[in-house]
């Protein structure tokens, strides 16, 4: 801790839900101190199997995709209690290597394991489509009788007295909640990290970031802790992780899936509306939490949600796609820049039309964006903080010097954002047959601690709320090839200043995500065209 804070309220909290933390965790899933990784190893990802702490059984099964994981149980191959337990196994070695949770509850979910395991040996059938398949969720996520901190000390030991209703739903389909895992203070930063709980590290390469704001989900799935999460996406804040991580995620329109009883720290702030969606390995999986979602008619719970049933869309045979190379503000670093090039090459070989897509509206869109968060001056946020004395982290030096917005400017910036959408859907329409944009998902593959500097590539899709999957392309960085030439042309000082700090030696070896942009409602066509690209890859 920092000299002359020791004693404060925010340090006390903060050191104390850090020990509850660390003591919710069984002996038994405690990494061996002759085993344990040095800080220097960066790459943990292959522990779990060159450590010979896990068995062949529980390697297989946190090996295993969600979807493979129901069939297995309902079939009895393996029974929820298993599957639970080797997954609470792998989850704190997560923590251990990575400080990924805010919470875990290994006990309870390994008893609801064996209630569901019950249930189908008498009744002979599941409970529900997601029957015994251990689910994580973002640390916003209220389960009652569990902290929502979102990052803040002042939330410490402040348990949640009602459920999201997403938290009814997936227990209702069978799921079993066994943590919580770890966001920047207020959910409003693209690293993870907070002065609760710390910095979340990338499993990959501890130097660098597991992004955020659900960076503890990305480093929990990239591990091997979870087959399945849940974050959310105000800004990029599911995207951003899956792309520093390598794993897929659908950033739905709002309205396609409940968030309704969530913790936030800009509550009410709805200008721009958070939204939530699945995490994991495979694009089935992401499918399969979206259908089983939708499927049970989240619309009967949450007032904001839309009664659109999950629909059927026919793979086209021949994709028009418009390619973002660059967002107008900051060129990708070389590894994203090649992962695109590659892969359109790739895309016109298999027949799809490319055109490209010019970022005329898309500086714009991000100066919305950024004035609407500060709206309320850093009322929301300051407010948090205050109860302990804990100070404003440097990343958020933006909420500490906001002025706020009266009534009347916010009513003339969403006027703004209404002509921006109108302008970005002509342009869109101007594209005879546009099915989608393809564009990097970050500049970066991942980048080191505290240098994650632009949004600008997913959070302008946030105010336009139009549907977006990332994906690993299979493109990985290399050293030798991905170098910043000396003939690049900044686009604005912080394309300057991004390019200069890039070190292909940091992130050598790191895969490279790119993003599949559809209109506003169409996650089952995102998906199934992000299907499209990955075969034609």
């Amino acid at each position: 801790m920092v000299n002359g804070v020791e004693g404060k309220a925010w340090v006390k909290n903060a050191t104390a839900k850090r020990v509850a933390l660390l003591a919710s965790i069984p002996p038994e899933f405690l990494i061996p101190a002759d085993i344990f990784p040095a800080e220097s190893e960066l790459d943990v990802i292959k522990f779990p199997k060159e450590s010979k702490w896990f068995t062949a059984e529980e390697l297989d099964i946190t090996s295993t995709s969600a979807s493979a994981l129901l069939e297995k149980i309902a079939t009895g191959v393996w029974t929820a209690e298993e599957v639970t337990t080797a997954f609470c196994k792998r989850a704190a070695a997560a923590h251990q290597l990575t400080n990924c949770l805010s919470d875990a509850f290994f006990h309870e979910a390994i008893e609801s394991a064996k209630a569901l395991d019950d249930h189908l040996r008498i009744m002979g059938k599941t409970v529900g489509p997601l029957h015994g398949l251990p689910i994580s969720l973002k640390d916003n996520f209220n389960i009652i009788g569990k902290d929502s901190t979102v990052g803040f000390t002042s939330w410490v030991d402040d348990p949640a007295t009602y459920n999201s209703t997403l938290v009814d739903l997936l227990r209702e389909a069978g799921a079993v909640l066994y943590v919580k895992s770890n966001v920047p203070t207020a959910m409003m930063m693209a690293e993870t990290v907070n002065n609760v709980f710390g910095r979340t590290l990338n499993p990959l390469n501890r130097a660098l970031t597991s992004g955020g704001s659900s960076g503890g989900e990305s480093a929990l799935i990239a591990f091997g802790g979870s087959p399945l999460g849940v974050g959310t996406d105000i800004g990029g804040s599911l995207r951003i992780p899956a792309a520093c991580t390598g794993i897929f995620t659908l950033r739905p329109s709002f309205g396609r899936f409940p968030t309704l009883r969530a913790r936030s720290g800009l509550a009410g702030q709805e200008a721009v509306n958070s939204v939530n969606g699945p995490m994991g390995k495979t694009l089935d999986d992401i499918e399969l939490f979206s259908r089983v979602i939708v499927g049970l008619e989240p619309w009967l719970h949450d007032p904001k949600c839309l009664p659109i049933p999950w629909r059927s869309v026919q793979p086209k045979a021949r994709l028009k796609l418009g390619v973002l190379w660059h967002d107008g503000m900051v060129t990708p670093t070389p590894p994203v820049q090649r992962a695109l090039r590659e892969t359109v090459e790739k895309l016109k070989e298999a027949g799809h039309e490319i055109v490209d897509w010019h970022p005329t509206l898309h500086s714009h869109a991000l100066n919305i964006l950024g004035r609407m968060f500060l709206a309320d001056g850093g009322k929301s946020v300051r407010n948090i903080l205050e109860p302990t004395e804990e100070p404003f982290r440097p990343e958020m030096e933006a909420y500490s010097d906001a002025q706020e917005l009266n009534v009347h400017a916010m009513w003339q910036l969403q006027m703004e954002r209404t002509e921006l959408l109108k302008k970005f859907l002509d342009q869109w329409t101007s594209h005879d047959g546009l099915d989608a944009i393809l564009c990097p998902t970050t500049p970066y593959s991942s980048v080191e601690h505290g240098k994650f500097k632009h949004i600008g590539y997913t959070g302008v899709f946030n105010i336009v709320d139009y549907s977006a999957v990332s994906f690993p392309c299979g493109i990985t960085v290399d050293e030798n090839i991905d170098v910043v030439t000396s003939t690049h042309a900044p686009l604005s000082d912080l394309d300057k200043e991004i390019q200069s700090e890039y070190d292909k030696h940091a992130v050598h070896g790191m895969p490279v995500s790119l993003q599949l942009v559809a209109r506003r409602l169409e996650e089952e066509k995102v998906l199934q065209m992000a299907r499209t690209i990955l075969q034609a890859l």
